[in-house]
């Protein structure tokens, strides 16, 4: 994607918005996302997203795209790449996952809006608020 002066803003959104997602994804040992990609294992991977998306975000909302990268070598430590995709109501998000040893970051591919206004900041808004909606609420529980 074309790096535009909206994009960093878009990107801080998603980030914040699939942290908790990043969080479980954390939990599975970066072996596993190797074999996974090594062996194209990309339905094992999609099963994993699936997992870790469910507890935040509404089902189908957060998926698996159609790749994985891993970068391991033997002086670094494990680099993994996930292909993400957003399907959110009237706005569509196709960005990258990367995972590493002490951080994550997010980078934004592609982004549709089913009705997009000629303000970018009015489709960064709108896809805030998409974000939003297509989570999962959880009320904190009572305490006495």
């Amino acid at each position: 994607m074309i790096r535009q002066s909206h994009s960093g803003a878009r990107e801080r959104i998603v980030a914040k918005a699939i942290a908790p997602v990043v969080a479980e994804l954390r939990l599975v040992d970066a072996a596993d996302y190797v074999a996974f990609v090594r062996l194209e294992q990309f339905a094992s991977l999609a099963d994993l997203v699936s997992s870790a998306s469910e507890l935040f975000f509404l089902p189908g909302a957060l998926r698996l795209g159609h790749a994985g990268e891993v970068h391991l070598d033997w002086d670094t430590r494990p680099k993994i790449v996930l292909d993400l995709e957003l399907h959110l109501r009237g706005a569509t998000v196709w960005f990258a996952l990367t995972l590493e040893a002490e951080r994550a970051s997010v980078e934004l591919n592609y982004v549709t809006f089913a009705k997009s206004h000629a303000e970018p900041e009015r489709n960064t808004d709108f896809l805030e608020r998409a974000l939003e909606d297509a989570m999962i609420r959880r009320e904190e529980p009572v305490s006495f």
